[in-house]
């Protein structure tokens, strides 16, 4: 996985009781776009992401 500042994380739900989260990508820490990944969620809590297999990267400008 690989993303950039501005690009969307979305975390898939694989239950009925979840819902999809997406979050804005403000910092890469890892090397050449790797995780992890400093994102900002829609409520405005900045988190450390470090995404599973149930997640994806959407570039901006999508």
């Amino acid at each position: 996985m690989q993303a950039k500042v501005g690009d969307r994380l979305v975390v898939e739900s694989h239950s009925d009781s979840q819902h999809r989260r997406e979050a804005e990508v403000v910092e890469v820490r890892g090397h050449d776009g790797a995780p992890p990944y400093l994102v900002r969620w829609a409520d405005g809590h900045e988190s450390l992401a470090f995404p599973g297999p149930d997640a994806h990267v959407v570039p901006a400008g999508s």
